[in-house]
């Protein structure tokens, strides 16, 4: 079976399937690989921190102190459950969308996520955004609107087995609970006193456990007759690997440089996925892709800029009608910062008085 499209195709290795077996199963789309995938890549964010406290005090006391905070606490540990359900889905929505579109265009198309973040922030948080952020935000949506147009009008050879329609619904969709994800826990970073890490772990757990439910109803027979990791080549390894480590690497962007590199590096993946679809699959750029992408780079340079800089930008633009006001960007939040995907690695400084009073009790 393969895992991916044209954006990345991964072919499983098997026991000499017949050719015929091997097109009638690619045909039925993703399969144990990408469940199995999403279930070994979820709980590794939530593990982050496990080095760092095993240094500041013992097995014993760390163990009390999560069967206080995920077990005792249940009720506020429930409260992840709704976006670890999201963040499953859109996983795997991830892995449809990529196989049904070239990795270029699934880059481009998925900086949407930045769109639905920053409205989630404005209903849910009341988060209000500059004049500058507004206009990136309809720079960023007018250039994905133009990359979508161009797959439409059929621009470049398309392997038959590619649904762009199918595509482009599962990077909205994803970009959709990717948005509402981030945000609701966000609200409920601020709204309680449990760390990062801590919720982090406590999303890993539901992730996990919806992960292996999931796995079990869709390719229970499979997986029992083959073994879960049947059928798992160095690529598959490579992009479950990728998939798991890729929040923390953005966690540590954003914790050691800062919001503009974070855009930089966005915008340096459009390029290099453009490259590579070019030179592995013979993906074909026009025009009309150049200037989607531009704009979509340029949108996400704007939205990364920091307040002072944006300030500057924006009263130079001014019109008489008078200044506008400018707040914090969604993208850099106060104390604990977030990305899309994982909440930001801090220091769980109060980690040993509650282990002490857990300790004492």
């Amino acid at each position: 079976r393969t895992l991916g499209g044209q954006g990345g195709r991964i072919t499983r290795s098997g026991d000499g399937d017949h050719p015929d077996h091997r097109l009638h199963s690619s045909s039925q789309g993703l399969d144990s690989r990408v469940d199995g995938g999403v279930t070994i890549a979820r709980p590794v964010p939530s593990l982050q921190g496990f080095p760092m406290y095993g240094c500041q005090c013992n097995v014993k006391h760390l163990v009390l102190f999560l069967h206080e905070a995920v077990l005792v606490q249940y009720v506020d540990t429930l409260k992840l459950a709704v976006p670890s359900l999201i963040y499953t889905l859109q996983n795997n929505l991830q892995y449809v969308a990529i196989s049904n579109l070239p990795a270029a265009t699934f880059q481009v198309t998925y900086q949407l996520k930045i769109l639905t973040t920053a409205l989630f922030s404005v209903l849910m948080l009341n988060r209000s955004l500059s004049r500058l952020q507004w206009a990136s935000l309809l720079l960023l949506f007018t250039g994905v609107a133009i990359v979508q147009a161009q797959q439409a009008s059929g621009g470049g050879p398309r392997p038959l087995d590619q649904n762009p329609g199918a595509g482009l619904a599962a990077v909205v969709a994803s970009c959709l609970s990717s948005g509402f994800a981030g945000v609701y826990f966000e609200k409920i970073l601020k709204g309680s006193s449990g760390s990062v890490w801590l919720r982090n772990l406590q999303l890993g757990l539901f992730g996990t456990a919806l992960g292996l439910v999931g796995l079990w109803w869709a390719e229970g027979t499979a997986v029992a007759t083959r073994g879960f990791f049947f059928g798992y080549t160095p690529a598959v390894w490579g992009v479950v690997l990728n998939q798991a480590f890729g929040g923390l690497l953005v966690a540590v962007v954003v914790k050691y440089a800062d919001n503009i590199l974070k855009g930089f590096a966005t915008s340096l993946s459009i390029v290099l996925s453009t490259v590579a679809s070019i030179r592995l699959f013979g993906f074909h750029v026009d025009p009309l892709f150049a200037l989607g992408a531009g704009l979509v780079i340029g949108a996400v340079y704007l939205y990364s800029l920091p307040r002072g800089a944006a300030k500057a930008i924006a009263s130079a633009s001014a019109s008489a009608s008078g200044p506008c006001v400018h707040q914090q960007p969604p993208g850099q939040p106060p104390p604990p910062q977030l990305s899309s995907h994982h909440g930001d690695l801090i220091t769980e400084s109060f980690l040993p008085k509650l282990l002490t009073k857990v300790k004492g009790s």
